[in-house]
């Protein structure tokens, strides 16, 4: 059966060319057999050969690009590419059987629609569009086999799936069900991960090197810091702070699932067990937005508030929405922090840019009335990484800083 072709449109080469690994309904000219989650050639409007991908009609995103060069897209693609993933997170492996990270970044390894993460011997793979769905069963069993994995869980919940005509699924492809829970070590400290119902798939691995920051920050300060863990989840950078031995006044760590705070008292539990000065941790189930009011209208105060919210913006069209959120949490968070405490601050929405959060963080400063200085430029650990012609895969982003 032959491949279909698309044609992309007079002008509208450009991206392309420059290995830009998306092409929009609006840049094709014409589509021949071509059919929905198969590959396609893509020619120029000459009739040259420019790219190899695959197609889906229903999408926006018709064509997501695999390579640039006239090659096949077999078995011995399938594997260079697992394997250049898989060599660039060799000092991450080389941790050991506990060791998590991010072993598929999608269009960032240069393999659109599939996020594979690693915990201990399990695998947790995520089909983000209808060429990658159908074939998730022989992937998994590749992984296993290039891995060592002792199983391959699907965590392929997403709202992004409708886009491509799917529905979410979660569930085994292959292998051995994880536990309910796995044990996960990072930078010496243990973490339960649960990778069936967890938010993403299971933990925050991109905030890897931002807990490591943290723990640095705390082991600086000139006395014991009073910490907020905002959107605490797990408790990872709780953890992270303790595990780390730092001195510490007290953590307030608030969410709004409470099974996601159990989880965290087991994990802050764990990380203080053995150390003579235990850490007064208090776990708030609340809605992020109103325990801050009600700690500005009580005059609390902290040294260090770490902010670190879910997705608020899942398209452009949500991108003033989101940064009315953005400016309401980073604004009460400016008004609790003490002179000279710091306030670690995230995005994780893609469709925010780097520059766009920095500036919604200065209009929050300027609202507050405090003076602030940027100390570091936050983003996700090595194992995430940005391909440079896909500005687009730098979704998490971040800023430290000091307030006076």
């Amino acid at each position: 059966m032959s491949e279909g072709v698309v044609t992309i449109a007079k002008d509208r080469e450009k991206p392309v060319r420059n290995q830009h690994p998306w092409i929009f309904s609006g840049a094709i000219a014409r589509v021949k057999g071509a059919r929905d989650g198969e590959i396609v050639t893509v020619l120029d409007s000459h009739g040259e050969f420019l790219a190899r991908g695959y197609y889906n009609h229903r999408s926006q995103i018709q064509v997501r690009l695999l390579t640039w060069q006239d090659e096949k897209i077999d078995e011995g693609w399938w594997r260079a590419r697992v394997q250049a993933a898989i060599d660039l997170r060799q000092p991450l492996a080389a941790a050991g059987g506990h060791a998590a990270f991010r072993l598929i970044n999608a269009e960032n390894d240069f393999i659109p629609g599939l996020v594979v993460d690693r915990y201990g011997d399990w695998l947790v793979l995520q089909a983000q569009t209808l060429f990658i769905d159908d074939i998730k069963s022989d992937v998994a069993r590749l992984m296993m086999e290039m891995t060592g994995a002792r199983g391959v869980y699907e965590r392929s919940d997403i709202e992004a799936r409708a886009k491509e005509g799917l529905r979410e699924v979660v569930g085994m492809i292959a292998g051995e069900e994880p536990p309910a829970r796995i044990a996960i070590v990072e930078d010496g400290a243990t973490y339960e991960v649960d990778v069936h119902t967890g938010h993403k798939t299971g933990f925050y691995l991109d905030q890897r090197d931002n807990r490591r920051h943290l723990a640095q920050l705390l082991a600086r300060q000139s006395s014991p810091a009073r910490v907020l863990n905002l959107f605490s989840y797990t408790g990872g950078f709780a953890v992270a702070a303790l595990s780390a031995g730092v001195a510490i006044d007290a953590i307030d760590n608030v969410d709004s699932s409470e099974d996601a705070l159990a989880l965290a008292a087991d994990n802050i539990a764990r990380a203080q067990a053995g150390h003579a000065a235990q850490v007064p941790n208090r776990f708030v189930p609340a809605d992020a937005f109103t325990f801050l009011r009600e700690c500005v209208q009580q005059g609390v105060t902290y040294d260090v508030i770490v902010c670190d919210p879910p997705k608020f913006a899942h398209s452009a069209q949500q991108i003033d929405r989101a940064a009315r959120g953005y400016k309401d949490l980073n604004l009460h968070a400016f008004r609790l922090i003490a002179p000279g405490g710091c306030l670690m601050t995230f995005s994780c929405s893609g469709a925010i840019s780097r520059d766009l959060f920095q500036k919604i963080v200065f209009g929050a400063l300027a609202d507050s009335g405090r003076r602030a200085q940027i100390v570091a430029h936050l983003g996700a650990g090595s194992d995430h990484p940005v391909a440079l012609t896909f500005p687009e895969g730098e979704y998490l982003k971040g800023l430290l800083v000091r307030v006076l």
